[in-house]
């Protein structure tokens, strides 16, 4: 193949890789736009659950787990394959102590700050710009066990 035509195969493979990146991100930007409308972001909405005042975040997230266990089983039971026509693998999980430690960690984060992962980009889309310390956290404290996940407890 000439340098040429290498040149054209890979700006086109870069073209399709930008746009398969614009779906994620219209996907993104509607999916934030759900959270938003629905109060899912709301710290207000957070802080209810966690001081057991209202249901209405255990309803959300009751919801999602079903509808994710829902899916998973429909995925397993009728071999359905990935957009790409390749298997979808779920591997076996094996429980470690250290989902414990960090699900306690992650909690008390939420707690604290109002604001889960997904939530996020909604929040600091909305005007919450304060959100942008919690959204630096998460990056360094994912940096950290990226750095120091062979040497903590799994």
């Amino acid at each position: 193949m000439k340098v040429a035509e290498k040149n054209i195969a890979s700006t086109g493979s870069a073209q399709a890789k930008k746009e398969g990146l614009l779906k994620y991100l219209i996907v993104g930007i509607l999916f934030g736009i759900v959270f938003v409308k629905a109060e899912i972001i709301s710290w207000f909405r957070i802080q209810e659950m966690f001081r057991l005042q209202s249901f209405f975040m255990y309803g959300v997230i009751g919801s999602a787990v079903l509808v994710g266990m829902v899916s998973i089983q429909i995925i397993k039971r009728f071999n359905i394959k990935s957009i790409a026509g390749e298997t979808i693998n779920i591997p076996k999980k094996e429980f470690r102590k250290g989902q414990i430690i960090g699900g306690f960690i992650f909690g008390l984060g939420w707690a604290l700050t109002g604001a889960c992962p997904g939530p996020l980009f909604a929040q600091i889309g909305s005007g919450f710009t304060v959100i942008i310390v919690t959204f630096i956290s998460a990056v360094a404290g994912t940096w950290v066990y990226g750095k120091f996940s062979d040497k903590l407890p799994n």
